[in-house]
């Protein structure tokens, strides 16, 4: 955490609003949108800050790679395989996690967002099966400004010193309308509740940009849920 607290340090300047929102103790899942590769370590300052310790969904290929994947295992963060046999291992150790009492961070939309202006995309919806699965708070999260260090659309590294950075955290989610639904699970709720959650995510990035959002998630047609 020190080389990230270090780093961070001198490129941004942030700016964190809704820390009371991540709570003291038990799980909770941490929902974020996704703007750029510096941004779980963003996030993890974030929580760090708030006395938690968080675990990261990884894509897998990051964690196998040499050097920089043996570090980020040894903090215990969680492989995700997709288009494998083992696609809902990572569902299964973050249930666990969850259950130890851990902050799980999600971003929902799998990858850096392809929509041009940075707005959120349409999520995945292993976000959804894992909150209706547990019984613990979602803790939507937005951010801006990671992207201005890297961008992931233009292919631009920037090592200016001091760029701001804003992470907002809202109120956990009322997941109601979806838990008491009958069963639960149906597709249709799944797609249901992570939309909620990405929308929720706009809103809140919508008010730390003072902008309008669009009025529909951005649809990448290479994404698969």
């Amino acid at each position: 955490m020190g080389v990230i607290r270090s780093t961070l340090t001198v490129l941004s300047r942030h700016t964190w609003r809704g820390a009371e929102h991540i709570p003291a103790t038990g799980g909770a899942i941490v929902v974020a949108n996704h703007l750029s590769q510096i941004d779980p370590m963003v996030m993890a300052r974030f929580v760090y800050a708030t006395g938690r310790v968080p675990r990261f969904l990884t894509k897998a290929a990051v964690l196998d790679a040499p050097l920089v994947g043996k570090a980020l295992r040894s903090t215990g963060q969680i492989a995700v395989y997709r288009g494998s046999m083992n696609a809902a291992k990572s569902l299964v150790e973050a249930k666990a996690a969850l259950k130890a009492g851990d902050v799980v961070v999600l971003y929902p939309e799998g990858t850096t967002t392809r929509q041009p202006d940075f707005w959120p995309m349409r999520g995945h919806t292993g976000v959804a099966r894992l909150a209706l699965a547990t019984d613990v708070p979602v803790i939507p999260v937005a951010q801006w400004g990671a992207q201005h260090i890297q961008d992931p659309q233009a292919h631009k590294l920037n090592l200016r010193p001091r760029t701001p950075v804003t992470v907002v955290a809202g109120p956990p989610m009322d997941l109601s309308e979806w838990r008491s639904a009958s069963g639960g699970g149906a597709r249709g709720d799944l797609a249901g509740l992570t939309d909620a959650i990405m929308y929720r995510i706009q809103d809140l990035l919508a008010g730390i940009r003072g902008e309008q959002p669009p009025s529909e998630l951005f649809e990448w047609t290479s994404k698969r849920s």
